[in-house]
Protein backbone atom coordinates (compact mmCIF):
# COMPACT_ATOMS: atom_id res chain seq x y z
CA UNK A 1 0.00 0.00 0.00
CA UNK A 2 1.03 3.69 -1.05
CA UNK A 3 2.54 5.71 2.16
CA UNK A 4 0.77 9.00 0.78
CA UNK A 5 1.89 10.88 4.22
CA UNK A 6 5.37 9.85 3.70
CA UNK A 7 5.14 10.94 0.21
CA UNK A 8 3.53 14.17 0.87
CA UNK A 9 6.42 15.04 4.16
CA UNK A 10 8.89 14.65 1.18
CA UNK A 11 7.25 15.97 -1.14
CA UNK A 12 7.29 19.43 0.77
CA UNK A 13 11.06 19.01 2.44
CA UNK A 14 12.69 18.06 -1.15
CA UNK A 15 10.07 19.98 -3.50
CA UNK A 16 8.81 23.06 -1.37
CA UNK A 17 11.04 24.06 0.94
CA UNK A 18 14.01 24.46 -1.38
CA UNK A 19 12.70 26.46 -3.51
CA UNK A 20 12.41 29.67 -1.12
CA UNK A 21 8.67 29.01 0.18
CA UNK A 22 9.18 31.52 3.13
CA UNK A 23 5.23 31.68 3.93
CA UNK A 24 5.06 28.77 6.61
CA UNK A 25 1.20 29.18 5.90
CA UNK A 26 1.83 27.44 2.39
CA UNK A 27 4.33 24.13 3.72
CA UNK A 28 1.37 23.82 6.74
CA UNK A 29 -1.34 23.52 3.86
CA UNK A 30 0.55 21.23 1.12
CA UNK A 31 1.48 19.15 4.54
CA UNK A 32 -2.37 18.66 5.37
CA UNK A 33 -4.00 18.28 2.13
CA UNK A 34 -3.85 15.19 0.35
CA UNK A 35 -2.81 15.72 -3.55
CA UNK A 36 -4.07 12.33 -3.81
CA UNK A 37 -7.42 12.90 -3.13
CA UNK A 38 -7.29 15.70 -6.34
CA UNK A 39 -5.38 12.97 -8.72
CA UNK A 40 -7.27 10.54 -10.94
CA UNK A 41 -7.64 7.13 -10.44
CA UNK A 42 -5.00 6.42 -12.96
CA UNK A 43 -2.74 9.07 -11.52
CA UNK A 44 -2.98 8.58 -7.97
CA UNK A 45 0.52 6.70 -7.80
CA UNK A 46 2.32 9.59 -8.94
CA UNK A 47 0.36 12.73 -6.97
CA UNK A 48 3.65 13.87 -4.74
CA UNK A 49 6.01 13.67 -7.63
CA UNK A 50 8.24 17.05 -8.51
CA UNK A 51 5.91 17.36 -11.67
CA UNK A 52 2.50 18.36 -13.57
CA UNK A 53 -0.38 16.09 -12.52
CA UNK A 54 -2.52 15.33 -15.35
CA UNK A 55 -6.72 15.35 -14.64
CA UNK A 56 -8.16 14.97 -17.42
CA UNK A 57 -7.32 13.99 -20.87
CA UNK A 58 -8.00 15.63 -24.30
CA UNK A 59 -11.23 15.31 -25.81
CA UNK A 60 -12.09 16.41 -29.26
CA UNK A 61 -8.70 18.50 -29.35
CA UNK A 62 -9.58 20.14 -26.01
CA UNK A 63 -6.70 21.47 -24.12
CA UNK A 64 -4.93 18.66 -21.78
CA UNK A 65 -5.51 19.52 -18.22
CA UNK A 66 -3.04 19.12 -15.13
CA UNK A 67 -2.36 19.93 -11.64
CA UNK A 68 0.60 22.46 -11.72
CA UNK A 69 3.59 21.01 -10.00
CA UNK A 70 4.03 21.03 -6.25
CA UNK A 71 6.75 23.75 -6.03
CA UNK A 72 5.49 25.57 -8.67
CA UNK A 73 2.27 26.17 -7.38
CA UNK A 74 3.90 26.99 -3.91
CA UNK A 75 5.82 29.53 -5.74
CA UNK A 76 3.33 31.17 -7.03
CA UNK A 77 0.75 30.94 -4.17
CA UNK A 78 3.87 33.09 -2.11
CA UNK A 79 3.72 35.52 -5.09
CA UNK A 80 -0.03 36.58 -4.47
CA UNK A 81 1.44 37.80 -0.98
CA UNK A 82 -2.50 36.41 0.55
CA UNK A 83 -4.22 37.67 4.04
CA UNK A 84 -6.28 36.56 6.23
CA UNK A 85 -9.07 38.50 4.71
CA UNK A 86 -8.50 38.35 1.04
CA UNK A 87 -11.00 37.11 -1.65
CA UNK A 88 -8.66 34.95 -3.79
CA UNK A 89 -9.66 34.23 -7.21
CA UNK A 90 -8.36 30.72 -8.92
CA UNK A 91 -8.38 30.56 -12.74
CA UNK A 92 -8.12 27.17 -14.22
CA UNK A 93 -8.79 24.97 -10.76
CA UNK A 94 -8.93 21.56 -12.74
CA UNK A 95 -9.83 18.96 -9.81
CA UNK A 96 -9.17 21.84 -7.46
CA UNK A 97 -6.23 21.22 -4.95
CA UNK A 98 -4.56 24.84 -5.99
CA UNK A 99 -7.81 26.32 -4.57
CA UNK A 100 -7.65 24.13 -1.60
CA UNK A 101 -4.45 24.88 -0.83
CA UNK A 102 -5.88 28.38 -0.93
CA UNK A 103 -8.37 27.83 1.23
CA UNK A 104 -6.14 27.54 4.00
CA UNK A 105 -4.56 31.32 3.45
CA UNK A 106 -7.68 33.06 2.57
CA UNK A 107 -10.95 34.58 3.78
CA UNK A 108 -12.77 32.87 0.59
CA UNK A 109 -11.97 31.42 -3.00
CA UNK A 110 -13.34 31.34 -5.76
CA UNK A 111 -12.44 28.21 -7.97
CA UNK A 112 -12.97 28.96 -11.67
CA UNK A 113 -12.94 25.95 -14.10
CA UNK A 114 -13.80 26.03 -17.60
CA UNK A 115 -14.43 21.96 -17.97
CA UNK A 116 -17.39 21.28 -16.14
CA UNK A 117 -16.74 17.83 -16.07
CA UNK A 118 -13.37 18.84 -13.95
CA UNK A 119 -15.49 21.49 -12.04
CA UNK A 120 -17.59 18.42 -10.83
CA UNK A 121 -14.69 16.71 -9.71
CA UNK A 122 -13.34 19.69 -8.05
CA UNK A 123 -16.55 20.09 -5.89
CA UNK A 124 -16.79 16.18 -4.76
CA UNK A 125 -12.70 16.99 -3.92
CA UNK A 126 -12.94 19.61 -2.30
CA UNK A 127 -16.48 18.39 -0.05
CA UNK A 128 -14.30 15.49 0.84
CA UNK A 129 -12.03 17.65 2.74
CA UNK A 130 -14.48 19.60 4.60
CA UNK A 131 -13.58 23.01 2.86
CA UNK A 132 -16.52 25.27 3.06
CA UNK A 133 -14.64 28.57 2.01
CA UNK A 134 -14.31 27.64 -1.76
CA UNK A 135 -17.06 28.05 -4.78
CA UNK A 136 -16.65 26.02 -7.70
CA UNK A 137 -17.98 28.48 -10.81
CA UNK A 138 -17.62 27.71 -14.42
CA UNK A 139 -16.87 29.82 -17.33
CA UNK A 140 -14.29 30.92 -19.70
CA UNK A 141 -11.36 31.27 -17.96
CA UNK A 142 -9.34 34.40 -19.87
CA UNK A 143 -12.66 36.29 -19.20
CA UNK A 144 -12.57 35.45 -14.85
CA UNK A 145 -15.71 35.94 -12.86
CA UNK A 146 -16.72 39.45 -12.39
CA UNK A 147 -19.87 38.75 -10.38
CA UNK A 148 -17.10 38.52 -7.55
CA UNK A 149 -14.61 41.02 -8.10
CA UNK A 150 -12.60 42.99 -7.44
CA UNK A 151 -10.02 40.30 -6.06
CA UNK A 152 -7.39 40.71 -3.95
CA UNK A 153 -5.33 38.28 -5.76
CA UNK A 154 -5.67 36.12 -8.35
CA UNK A 155 -4.32 32.99 -9.21
CA UNK A 156 -3.61 31.51 -13.33
CA UNK A 157 -2.88 27.89 -12.71
CA UNK A 158 -1.11 27.39 -15.99
CA UNK A 159 0.85 28.63 -18.88
CA UNK A 160 -0.32 31.27 -20.32
CA UNK A 161 1.11 33.20 -23.16
CA UNK A 162 -0.51 36.83 -21.82
CA UNK A 163 -2.80 38.01 -19.18
CA UNK A 164 -5.61 39.42 -20.31
CA UNK A 165 -6.86 42.73 -19.18
CA UNK A 166 -10.03 41.61 -18.04
CA UNK A 167 -8.68 39.73 -15.69
CA UNK A 168 -6.08 42.47 -14.31
CA UNK A 169 -9.29 44.39 -14.24
CA UNK A 170 -10.38 42.39 -11.53
CA UNK A 171 -7.82 43.26 -8.98
CA UNK A 172 -8.70 45.66 -6.32
CA UNK A 173 -5.89 48.71 -5.33
CA UNK A 174 -2.58 46.85 -4.62
CA UNK A 175 -4.30 43.09 -5.58
CA UNK A 176 -1.25 40.53 -7.44
CA UNK A 177 -1.69 37.98 -10.22
CA UNK A 178 0.51 35.13 -10.43
CA UNK A 179 0.92 33.40 -13.43
CA UNK A 180 3.59 31.78 -15.52
CA UNK A 181 4.09 32.94 -18.85
CA UNK A 182 5.18 31.39 -22.06
CA UNK A 183 7.92 33.99 -24.01
CA UNK A 184 9.80 32.40 -26.87
CA UNK A 185 9.71 28.76 -25.32
CA UNK A 186 10.91 29.56 -21.65
CA UNK A 187 8.12 30.13 -19.13
CA UNK A 188 8.41 33.00 -16.72
CA UNK A 189 6.94 33.08 -13.27
CA UNK A 190 5.69 36.34 -13.46
CA UNK A 191 3.79 39.00 -10.58
CA UNK A 192 1.80 41.92 -11.43
CA UNK A 193 0.22 44.63 -8.69
CA UNK A 194 -2.52 46.95 -9.36
CA UNK A 195 -1.22 49.96 -8.19
CA UNK A 196 -2.58 53.74 -9.10
CA UNK A 197 -5.03 52.21 -11.48
CA UNK A 198 -3.06 50.68 -13.81
CA UNK A 199 -1.00 47.43 -13.17
CA UNK A 200 3.30 46.73 -12.62
CA UNK A 201 4.74 43.26 -13.39
CA UNK A 202 8.15 41.67 -12.49
CA UNK A 203 9.60 38.26 -13.49
CA UNK A 204 10.54 36.69 -10.58
CA UNK A 205 12.00 33.20 -12.60
CA UNK A 206 11.41 30.50 -14.90
CA UNK A 207 9.22 27.86 -14.56
CA UNK A 208 7.31 25.33 -16.79
CA UNK A 209 3.60 23.61 -17.09
CA UNK A 210 0.66 22.78 -18.97
CA UNK A 211 -1.21 25.48 -20.87
CA UNK A 212 -4.42 26.90 -19.81
CA UNK A 213 -7.14 26.63 -22.49
CA UNK A 214 -8.09 30.32 -23.71
CA UNK A 215 -4.99 32.19 -23.21
CA UNK A 216 -3.16 31.76 -26.75
CA UNK A 217 -2.10 35.31 -28.27
CA UNK A 218 -4.00 36.19 -31.19
CA UNK A 219 -1.47 36.59 -34.36
CA UNK A 220 -1.96 40.12 -35.48
CA UNK A 221 -1.88 40.88 -39.77
CA UNK A 222 1.12 41.83 -41.17
CA UNK A 223 1.20 44.52 -43.62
Amino acid sequence: MTDFELQRKNMVESQVRPSDITDRRITRAMLALPREGFASDVSRELAYMDRDLPVGSPVGGRTPRALVAPRVLAQLVQLLEIEDGDRVLDVGTATGYGAAVLSRLARSVIALECDEALATQARVALAAQSIDNVTVVSGSLPAGWAPEAPYAAILLAGVVQEVPAALLDQLQEGGRLAAIVASNGIGHLMQWRRLSGGCASRRVGEASGQRLPGFERVAGFAF
